[in-house]
């Protein structure tokens, strides 16, 4: 999550019982955050480098790109591989099976809303 909930809120007393509910509710808010989906996307389409990414979404600001790579790194889907052969370092991100994966749903959630929304 972006921000912290306050413990004892009625949002977090929510977030909870939705959790115990249903793991897919996890799922989806991990998932969810803005950029988090298309930055994926666009890694596994061959985009490995920052500034690749940046070009692909210039609305994007550079803080929350940074962010998405780390929690798409943190999720294991994606791997984050610094070369230092040449200065300065540069850093490639690669798609991991769990993100393909991953992946293979989100365009299925993708087909589904063409067709109904």
């Amino acid at each position: 999550m972006s921000s912290q909930l306050k413990p004892g809120t009625s949002n977090a007393c929510n977030i909870t019982a939705l959790s115990l509910a249903c793991e897919v509710n996890d799922v989806l808010r991990d998932i969810s955050p803005r950029w988090k989906m298309q930055v994926l996307h666009k890694i596994a389409a061959g985009t490995k480098q920052f500034s690749s990414l940046k070009l692909a979404f210039p609305s994007l600001s550079d803080q929350i790109l940074g962010k998405r790579l780390s929690e798409l790194v943190d999720d294991e889907l994606i791997d984050k591989v610094i070369i230092e052969e040449k200065a300065p370092k540069r850093i490639h991100y690669f798609i991991t099976d769990k993100g393909l994966e991953l992946l293979k749903i989100i365009d299925d959630l993708h087909q589904w809303g063409l067709k109904w929304y």
